[in-house]
């Protein structure tokens, strides 16, 4: 006999002062005192963040009457002992006024939110079921807002709320309840079929996105994807949740939705021609996302079976997570005709400058990388440039590595989309994690190759990936060309009004051999004022090796230094498609 639910009821109390009101009734809490706790973090985003701390008001009843509450620790409080047979809730107000795909938040346009962020989790009947009752705020002005989430319908209960209703939704535990988003509110909606499963698009704020085109092109990409993982797809419904804002960029990926933040500009237009490179970027977000589908919501790290919703989950295999997504994601929109061959290599080409113009990548590995996101990639500071390097960036790198050395090496038998799908049939259940060396195990059992020397030096060295060598076979030539004319000055600036305020300090470079460091306000060079505007003229005018004259403020101290010009930066990279004829090429890039 299957468990009575825990019931949840979410409402926007106070949307002026951007509050949620939220229950969670437990029945058979246990005998000596039930503990509730709130997630420390987000899947997908892995950075502790206390979600707790939104909470503002907290309070227990049972039968009527107040049952004391005692908060144990920074998320988790424990109720006094209730009577057997009577069930125990806590109410609470969650404070949302966190505008991004992580958080929540509310104000009188919209409501949204993430489970994680204002479900409580009562502590072992984690396994219960859960029914939800998403409700409308009070007052004329969301009378006319719906509901977009993939919560399924709690079809046959009373109240059961109608697909974009408010009313019963429902959960088959507390991981999938905290793995739907919820956005309520005035929303743009459209709708397309891929692969004969229904894919919604609800998209909040104000803009002006032409629907069709947006559909047509996001199916094409969700076709591609599921029919390279094969079919059916595993989910039965899909939902795109975009809020257009003026400037923003994000993406957070759920079990059968992804919540998007993009600014409205980037968004397709009533008359728009071609692929405008904002439009571009925004299809890459939703391919990005759209892919961790299956590349982490159900292929998993081990560390994240389950996942320890209270402290950090350390893994070294973020690098294959989200860089081998961060390779698909571009090339998904090559695959299904929305770019072209150069426009994809030269996507390549932007990720190898990305990657080459940061020292980080000569200080840390990829595994070292994805264990240490939780207190460096995702608390970036002025030396991470110099300390860290992006398994997203370098990982979508090594993703294109082993897809070149797999294809030449095996004459096309053997790909990466091989090893994909390969994973996804071992894996995809979700039971069973993806361990440290499996990648490697599997794409060596379905090869025949040794691939250990490649793991050990693109994975777990320093060394940068012979790329040029490995594209030979497929007819494409790498080149690296003059980033610039302007001699080098090693530092990452950033304007402040009319001044110039030093952001990064670059390893090795002209700026730190000068004793400069990040936070210091450049003033002038040789006797001149230097503004956002000038600077790149004042040192046109120089070659590398010149000595410079420098007044700064390092906090509110006076500082004169001299500064020897570098040489130009070099590190652009150039991706070409050569004449000759190349099957390896045309399989790959069909």
């Amino acid at each position: 006999m299957q468990p009575a639910p825990i019931r949840y009821s979410i409402v926007p109390s106070d949307p002026a002062a951007h509050l949620l009101e939220v229950r969670c009734t437990l029945p058979e809490p246990v005998a000596d005192g039930q503990r509730f706790a709130l997630p420390a973090w987000i899947p997908g985003s892995y950075l502790i963040r206390d979600f707790a701390r939104h909470i503002v008001a907290i309070r227990a009843e049972s039968a009527g009457q107040p049952v004391a509450l005692r908060k144990l620790d920074k998320h988790t409080w424990q109720a006094a002992p209730v009577a057997g047979s009577d069930e125990l809730c806590v109410v609470y107000e969650v404070y949302a006024w966190d505008l991004s795909v992580r958080g929540a938040h509310v104000d009188q346009s919209h409501a949204f939110f993430n489970g994680s962020n204002v479900f409580l989790r009562a502590l072992g009947h984690e396994d219960r079921p859960c029914l939800v009752d998403i409700r409308r705020p009070a007052g004329h002005a969301s009378s006319g807002w719906r509901v977009a989430t993939t919560l399924p319908l709690a079809t046959g209960e009373p109240g059961a709320a109608r697909r974009h209703g408010f009313g019963l939704y429902r959960a088959g535990n507390y991981d999938e309840l905290i793995d739907h988003p919820v956005e309520m509110g005035c929303f743009a909606l459209a709708a397309f079929s891929a692969c004969g499963v229904k894919h919604e698009v609800a998209i909040s704020g104000r803009h002006d996105c032409d629907l069709e085109r947006l559909t047509t092109d996001l199916r094409r990409i969700c076709e591609w994807q599921i029919r390279l993982f094969g079919e059916p797809a595993p989910m039965a419904y899909y939902l795109f949740l975009v809020t257009a804002v003026g400037d923003g960029y994000g993406g957070l990926e759920h079990r059968s939705s992804t919540a998007l933040l993009c600014a409205r500009d980037a968004l397709p237009w009533p008359g728009m021609r071609a692929l405008p490179e904002a439009y571009r970027g925004f299809l890459g977000l939703c391919s990005h996302e759209y892919f961790h589908t299956w590349n982490v919501k159900r292929i998993k790290p081990a560390a994240f079976v389950p996942y320890n919703l209270d402290a950090e989950n350390y893994t070294t295999l973020l690098w294959a997570f989200e860089g081998f997504t961060s390779y698909y994601d571009d090339l998904t929109l090559l695959r299904c005709g929305l770019i072209r061959r150069q426009e994809w290599l030269d996507i390549i080409g932007r990720t190898l400058d990305k990657v080459c113009n940061e020292p980080g990548r000569l200080r840390q590995t990829l595994a070292e990388s994805s264990f240490d996101a939780w207190t460096k990639y995702y608390r970036p500071d002025e030396n991470t440039p110099n300390a860290v390097v992006s398994y997203y960036a370098k990982g979508a790198l090594v993703a294109l590595a082993l897809d070149l050395k797999l294809r030449a090496e095996t004459a096309g038998r053997v790909t990466l989309d091989e090893l994909m799908r390969a994973l996804w049939q071992r894996h995809g259940g979700g039971a069973s994690g993806v361990d440290d060396d499996d990648i490697r195990l599997l794409a060596e059992e379905l090869s025949g190759l040794d691939l250990r020397g490649f793991f050990a030096e693109a994975v777990h060295g320093t060394s940068d990936v012979d790329l040029a060598r490995l594209l030979r076979p497929f007819a494409i030539r790498l080149q690296r060309v003059p980033a610039s004319r302007t001699p080098s000055f090693g530092a990452k600036t950033a304007s402040e009004g009319d001044g110039l305020r030093l952001t990064t300090v670059y390893d090795g470079g002209p700026a730190q051999a000068a004793g400069l460091a990040a936070g210091d306000l450049l003033l002038a060079i040789d006797g001149l004022r230097v503004t956002p505007a000038t600077i790149e003229r004042l040192l046109g005018r120089h070659r590398a090796g010149d000595v410079l004259r420098l007044h700064l403020f390092r906090r509110d101290e006076l500082i004169e230094c001299s500064l020897r010009l570098g040489e130009p930066a070099r590190d652009r990279h150039h991706l070409r498609l050569l004449r000759q004829p190349s099957r390896l090429r045309e399989e790959w890039l069909q």
